[in-house]
C-alpha cells in the first residue's frame, strides 16, 4: 500500500498550493495522517496531522496559513497552502498511522513519495 503526494511546484512567496495525497488502496479507517516535510540539510518535520474524529494539529510555523483535510470518500489527504514563505520550501510527504485497509487488513505505517515546493521570486 503506497501513498503518493502530488501537488507540489514552483510558487511565489505569498502563494498558495494544495498538496494531494492518494492512497493505492482503500483506507477504510486510521488513528492519524499526516503531512511531513524535509529541506536539505533540515531534520523531517511534522507539518500538521489529523485524527480519525476530525481533530488537527499544526506546528506553529505553518498555523493559520495550512489546512489539512481528508475526503473519504475519494481516499485522499489534502493540505492547503496559502500565504507560502521561502522557508515553507521542502519536500512534502505523507504518511498513516494505524490503518485498516479494504482488503488487507492493519498497517501500523503506511507512507510513500513526497512531493517538491520551491517558494522563489
Amino acid at each position: 500500500v503506497q501513498l503518493q503526494a502530488s501537488g507540489g511546484g514552483l510558487v511565489q512567496p505569498g502563494g498558495s498550493l494544495r498538496l494531494s495525497c492518494a492512497a493505492s488502496e482503500i483506507i477504510l479507517t486510521f488513528n492519524s495522517m499526516g503531512w511531513y516535510r524535509q529541506a536539505p540539510g533540515e531534520q523531517r518535520e511534522l507539518v500538521a496531522s489529523i485524527r480519525s474524529d476530525g481533530t488537527t494539529t499544526y506546528t506553529p510555523s505553518v498555523k493559520g496559513r495550512f489546512t489539512i483535510s481528508r475526503d473519504n470518500a475519494e481516499n485522499t489527504l489534502y493540505l492547503q497552502m496559502n500565504s507560502l514563505r521561502p522557508e515553507d520550501a521542502a519536500v512534502y510527504s505523507c504518511d498513516a498511522q494505524g490503518s485498516i485497509v479494504k482488503g488487507l487488513g492493519y498497517f501500523s505505517s503506511l507512507s510513500g513519495q513526497g512531493t517538491q515546493v520551491t517558494v522563489s521570486s
